[in-house]
């Protein structure tokens, strides 16, 4: 089924000659496509929304703009992608697999880029736009990079014009890099790390790379052109770790690189100390052993443009994830998994009720501010102890934390719990993401009673084996310490009275 929002709009621009170019952005969901809405909007465009989930869009500030249009659409396996491409100007391609395990994600990139080409060349686009990724050419090349050269060479080999970008290392808040290198420095004085460590790398803000990207539209010259871009300097890895240190006031880290450690063991730590899971952490540490500089400054002399230094781009960032500003995150790409199928087999259940003395609107503001930071409300060290041995099994424990202090939004990821559902004032449905024997969903419906509010808990279990039933019933005792405290801290939480 494709779902069209913001019907009647896209309607009208089809058949309105004096509205603006109408643009389609595919992974607009995603870290970069979240933030290139925006901009093709403050830069007069109309943008076409070509998502897998568009519950995904629901609280960004653009969704209800007339200019926006948002279609329901998986390349993967749905046939009706020309439909939602055609009357489009140009359609950006920011679509990558990374998410999924092992190395099937180079065999699945390339099969929804091919599709993604059809799909256009049916549509009769103007031109395709993709980001891929700076590094030397030749067979050095991790698989990472390889992959997004193969995506480059299917999207350019159409009679459709493609240009072609090529970035380093993205910084800005909540990208899945700078995340990993901001938590590395904030959690390790001293480190033993890969000789990658000297390499050079040319990074570039994510502001640098959404001007570019848009300005691109009004340069007809940069069709079927490949162009790199980079920040205004070069730095080693070791010296980007000295300057997040210096800004974020922190003592000077102490870096002793080993020849011995190889990209498996580098992604290995690196899930360990920072958010990022070893299946996203695995190609982007093979990426580091390549140089990723600008070798072809093509792009300056098409679109002048003076990009901001690493300290610059590092500093903005830093000081947006201090005002809870960071409008798209790393963790939130990728599929989300519906409720999954109670029926047939053992399904355990712990529900629990507590009256409130707040309004549902109360009440649902401080169930929306479990994980990260705030914590989970009670039995703080049984969530850590269970966060560190999800991390020693591989799963992303309580490192991810979450976006913002209190706005949550579907597909969003709090610690190691990722929202399935969410309607506003009433319920709120979590899936466990950690690594258990099983399936796992906590759900929270509010009820309004009079002056008070009634707030029901449910914990679900489907169990996988012998292994899942153990697991269900060595956790059960803990439940009254971890669940009824949970539901006494919300309450205390929605009864305090307001600054």
């Amino acid at each position: 089924m494709i779902e069209l929002r913001n019907s009647e709009a896209t309607i009208a621009q089809e058949t309105n000659q004096t509205t603006p170019p109408l643009i389609a952005v595919t992974g607009a969901t995603g870290y970069v496509g979240g933030r290139l809405v925006q901009s093709l909007l403050e830069s007069g465009y109309c943008v076409r929304c070509i998502v897998r989930e568009p519950r995904k869009l629901d609280l960004r500030p653009w969704v209800d703009d007339d200019r926006v249009s948002i279609a329901k659409c998986d390349l993967a396996e749905d046939d009706d992608l020309h439909e939602h491409l055609e009357g489009c100007n140009a359609a950006y391609y920011l679509i990558h697999s990374m998410e999924i395990s092992g190395n099937e994600y180079a065999e699945r990139d390339r099969m929804l880029a091919t599709r993604f080409v059809e799909s256009a060349q049916r549509a009769k686009i103007g031109r395709i736009i993709y980001l891929g990724g700076l590094g030397e050419m030749g067979d050095g090349l991790s698989e990472h990079l390889s992959s997004r050269r193969e995506v480059e060479r299917i999207l350019s080999s159409s009679s459709i014009p493609c240009t072609v970008f090529r970035a380093a290392m993205i910084i800005g808040s909540g990208s899945a890099s700078f995340e990993i290198l901001r938590y590395l420095v904030e959690r390790l004085p001293i480190m033993t790390t890969p000789k990658w460590v000297t390499t050079e790398s040319q990074p570039i803000s994510i502001a640098d790379v959404l001007h570019w990207l848009v300005r691109c539209l009004k340069v007809p010259e940069t069709e079927g052109r490949t162009l790199e871009i980079g920040g205004a300097d070069i730095h080693r890895y070791c010296e980007l770790m000295r300057i997040m240190a210096e800004e974020l006031k922190l003592p000077r880290r102490i870096i002793i690189p080993l020849p011995v450690l190889t990209p498996r063991l580098s992604s290995g730590w690196i899930s360990l100390v920072t958010p990022v899971s070893y299946r996203i952490a695995r190609p982007l540490a093979e990426g580091l052993k390549n140089k990723v500089v600008v070798t072809d400054n093509s792009v300056q002399e098409l679109m002048p443009h003076q990009a901001m230094g690493a300290r610059e781009s590092i500093r903005n960032s830093l000081e947006r994830i201090r005002m809870n500003a960071v409008t798209t995150r790393w963790s939130v790409a990728g599929p989300v998994p519906g409720d999954p199928d109670w029926a047939g087999g053992t399904l355990f259940e712990d529900q629990r009720t507590i009256e409130i003395n707040a309004t549902p609107e109360q009440v649902f503001r401080a169930v929306c501010k479990v994980g990260g930071g705030h914590g989970w409300y009670a039995a703080d060290l049984l969530w850590r102890i269970r966060g560190w041995m999800d991390t020693l099994v591989g799963g992303p424990g309580l490192r991810r934390g979450r976006r913002d202090p209190e706005k949550i939004e579907f597909g969003e990821t709090l610690d190691f719990w990722r929202v399935i559902g969410i309607e506003q004032n009433r319920s709120l449905t979590l899936r466990a993401e950690m690594k258990l024997p099983g399936t796992a969903n906590l759900e929270f419906v509010l009820t309004p009673k009079g002056e008070s509010t009634d707030l029901q808990m449910t914990a679900l279990f489907k169990p996988k084996g012998l292994l899942g039933l153990a697991y269900w019933y060595s956790v059960l005792p803990l439940h009254h310490f971890v669940f009824a405290g949970m539901l006494n801290g919300i309450r205390r939480a929605a009864e305090k009275p307001e600054d």
